[in-house]
């Protein structure tokens, strides 16, 4: 039986009603608590929509700028940062990753490209050497040493596993070395500033009552969905899930930091977590700013006259750089070109030129450089899927919708 009917806010354009219905729909049937999604089409704002609330407890009401952890959509934000810096000559991508960081040559690792790193294919999906949040916070140099110290799981450039956790110390630290200053500090001043885009990796005080609390998957999800698929389902759920159990490829990348792993991810509630930069998942952020700062990538570089990047550097993400019908840690047909995920038609997009990053449990931002569309979905409730169903409705709708034809 389907709920009461939900209060939407914002606006739709004539011609993407298609989108507002699926935005109702993952509330009425989908268990949605508190969303926000926002589209962009040839620069211009068409779908700006938002409901429910961005606290169970004090019923607070999500609004047009209410702030969530965006977890591995984080990835595709650091992306932008790297692509930022490529495309004024600051970094290489065909260039070793040594180059910029002597000390990441150890063990077999000197020939491994930035392209390479950040295409998920350097085999280095997990760090051996346990770390805390304390490390990521007060002890930098233990992570960088755990980081110089690792060896690769496969032969670099062989095969592809998603970097869950590791690409974010990684590119992180390879950011730093290159540009002198962290992917925060660049994109708070380079990005969200001259954008007026709500995305932060390292989140200001000021902006702390704007996050809404995230709430993982409860006991009965669990118990009726994430088990019964773990014991017996054959599809991509159920074998992601016995690798985690199984201490496959799965579970190591995703089991370091021990605090941010599964059994912690109400870690990312605390304001802690909020102010550190960790590139993998611990960016907050708007629908709104999602959808305008990718909408700049898809309308070559620029939106409102504001520039990231020219559009030499954004033809190369528009073509497969990696692909492998089976990602070792994914467990599905993926690839990616320079940290942004190209994923399989079917899911955000039907046309292979769009990328961009998805995040646990659903949160989304992508562009569509064909299309000149951007999308940006920001949710607080956790879902057992790898890609969200509450997601994919909103970017199917988008693409039925008669303003696109």
């Amino acid at each position: 039986m389907g709920r009461a009917p939900v209060q939407v806010h914002g606006e739709v354009a004539p011609g993407f009603e298609p989108v507002r219905a699926a935005f109702v729909e993952n509330f009425q049937r989908r268990d949605e608590i508190g969303a926000a999604v926002c589209v962009t089409h040839r620069g211009r704002v068409v779908v700006d929509l938002w409901a429910g609330v961005a606290d169970r407890d004090t019923q607070r009401p999500w609004a047009p700028d209410t702030l969530n952890i965006l977890f591995s959509t984080t990835k595709g934000i650091a992306a932008i940062a790297m692509l930022m810096l490529a495309d004024r000559g600051g970094i290489d991508y065909d260039r070793p990753v040594a180059d910029y960081w002597p000390g990441f040559a150890q063990h077999g690792k000197g020939a491994i490209t930035v392209r390479t790193l950040l295409n998920h294919r350097a085999g280095l999906v997990a760090l051996d050497q346990p770390l805390t949040l304390d490390d990521f916070e007060h002890h930098p140099e233990r992570v960088v040493a755990a980081c110089e110290q690792q060896r690769p799981y496969w032969t670099p450039d062989t095969d592809q596993g998603y970097h869950g956790v590791t690409y974010g110390p990684y590119i992180g630290e390879l950011f730093r070395r290159a540009a002198g200053e962290s992917i925060g500090q660049f994109l708070a001043r380079e990005v969200s500033g001259p954008l007026q885009a709500d995305v932060y990796l390292g989140l200001p005080d000021d902006k702390r009552p704007q996050v809404a609390t995230n709430y993982p998957i409860g006991k009965w999800e669990a118990a009726t969905r994430v088990i019964p698929k773990l014991l017996a389902h054959p599809g991509l759920e159920g074998r992601v899930y016995r690798q985690v159990v199984l201490r496959g490829d799965a579970s190591r990348a995703f089991a370091n930091p021990a605090e941010l792993g599964p059994k912690g991810m109400q870690n990312y509630n605390a304001a802690r977590v909020h102010r550190m930069e960790l590139p993998w998942a611990g960016a907050l952020g708007s629908a709104r700013g999602l959808a305008r700062v990718y909408g700049a990538l898809a309308n070559g570089g620029a939106i409102d006259g504001v520039r990231l990047v020219s559009p030499e550097a954004i033809a190369p993400l528009t073509r497969r750089q990696s692909w492998v019908e089976r990602d070792r840690v994914l467990r599905k047909p993926a690839g990616w070109s320079q940290g942004f995920i190209k994923e399989e038609t079917r899911l955000f997009s039907p046309n292979p030129e769009s990328f961009g990053h998805p995040g646990a449990g659903g949160c989304l931002g992508w562009c569509d450089p064909k299309a000149q569309l951007s999308i940006g979905y920001v949710i607080n409730r956790m879902g057992h899927h790898i890609r969200s169903p509450r997601a994919l409705a909103l970017c199917h709708a988008l693409y039925r919708s008669p303003g696109l034809q």
